[in-house]
């Protein structure tokens, strides 16, 4: 659990926020579905203020290596390896902890093989699929839980959209697509998950994702030793990720928030602070309230080349309508979106021989950090979508 009288202690970015979608009595008058573009009523001006907390990321501890296949960590008397104590010194300094402790929790950390197994590269290649993944994720037992998970927290969500301008929709599909709404949330020591995979990932070609989760490694020490976990027990995914949101230890110490004002912070087993947490992260990351996740346009083949696989939006309307971009129908908060930087977002299927493309805005790409995939981006903003219409949320454009 964490007590937000120390993790607020942040860099706060303060601003007044629009308010998010407002909740109708009656489903969208149109007998037609919305269209994938995850678009949402417009807001109303919010009668509070909201800090969104967003810590700066330290520096990458620089020690340490990782081998594929390692399995020996310590010397026969039980000391870290030269490269390991190496590490601990420097978490030590660069997070002042105490040394002591450092080692302590790396002596007792395993190697996991089921871990590294997990993270380690297919042979061949897969074929990319859209409509399978889409299939996977925006799927009845995930619409029919979201709907269900809304409905009993549905005061606190319209409490957190209102604050951070972000839709409920949009929070509880990301739990939906992360944990089945806390179904699924791991049961990996995220200590051994973290050790394994910064001192032995998997792929020697990839030398960034060690040194990764060896930050993350860093970041779950400095937590134990604030009092914030129990490094020795926490439990989360193969990967290292926490809690109902998913949340790696860096970002639950630069973005998780206190949900209900209890004065703790506690993503397994508090949906509010799961939530708020979730609204907290998207907002530090480029949401803007009142946007739709997707503009909705009709693309030209000229639209279509501009797909750059990125992560940020660097396009602008007049780009996109100079080479054929048209709005659809009568859309809505045309004027919104169009002043905004957005990006073209292939989403291919292989096995079929199609592509699907859709204009992000700067909330599709806001997703995308919460994980760096066009199709999980999709599979959150569709799941929304279906939940929003499902709940009498939304505007069907």
């Amino acid at each position: 659990m964490f007590r937000p009288t120390r993790i607020l202690q942040a860099v706060l970015i303060a601003l007044s926020t629009a308010g998010c979608a407002t909740p109708t009595s009656q489903p969208p008058s149109s007998d037609t579905k919305p269209s994938n573009n995850a678009t949402f009523q417009a807001p109303s001006p919010a009668t509070a203020a909201i800090t969104i907390k967003a810590l700066p990321q330290p520096r990458s501890i620089q020690a340490g290596q990782s081998r594929s296949g390692r399995t020996q960590f310590f010397q026969l008397n039980g000391q870290l390896n030269d490269d390991i104590a190496a590490y601990a010194q420097e978490v030590a300094f660069a997070r002042n902890i105490p040394q002591d402790l450092v080692i302590d929790l790396l002596q007792q950390a395993q190697y996991n093989e089921t871990a590294a197994k997990l993270m380690r590269p297919t042979k061949g290649r897969i074929k990319r699929s859209w409509v399978t993944y889409r299939q996977r994720n925006v799927d009845p037992a995930r619409i029919q839980g979201g709907v269900q998970f809304w409905q009993k927290h549905r005061l606190t969500l319209d409490r957190i959209a209102q604050d951070y301008g972000v839709p409920p929709s949009i929070i509880v599909a990301i739990l939906g697509v992360e944990t089945v709404y806390g179904k699924i949330m791991g049961d990996f020591k995220v200590l051994d998950a973290l050790f394994t995979l910064g001192f032995a990932y998997p792929d020697n070609s990839r030398p960034e994702r060690g040194q990764l989760f060896r930050d993350q490694l860093a970041d779950l020490i400095e937590l134990h030793h604030q009092g914030e976990l129990d490094a020795r027990i926490a439990q989360g995914s193969f990967a290292g990720a926490m809690g109902m949101s998913q949340f790696m230890p860096g970002s639950l110490i630069r973005y998780a928030v206190d949900g209900d004002g209890d004065g703790r912070i506690d993503l397994r087993n508090n949906p509010a602070d799961a939530m708020a947490s979730i609204a907290n992260f998207l907002r530090a990351h480029g949401w803007e309230p009142g946007l739709p996740v997707f503009a909705p346009v009709a693309l030209s083949t000229a639209n279509k080349e501009m797909v750059d696989g990125g992560i940020y939006p660097k396009l602008n309307w007049a780009q996109l309508h100079h080479a054929g971009a048209s709005v659809k129908g009568q859309a809505q908060n045309t004027g919104l979106w169009q002043q905004a930087k957005l990006g073209v977002v292939n989403l291919v299927d292989e096995p079929r021989n199609t592509t699907e493309y859709r204009l992000g805005t700067p909330n599709f790409f806001a997703i995308t950090h919460y994980n760096r995939s066009y199709f999980y981006a999709s599979s959150v903003a569709d799941l929304a979508s279906e939940l929003a219409w499902q709940m009498g949320y939304g505007n069907p454009n």
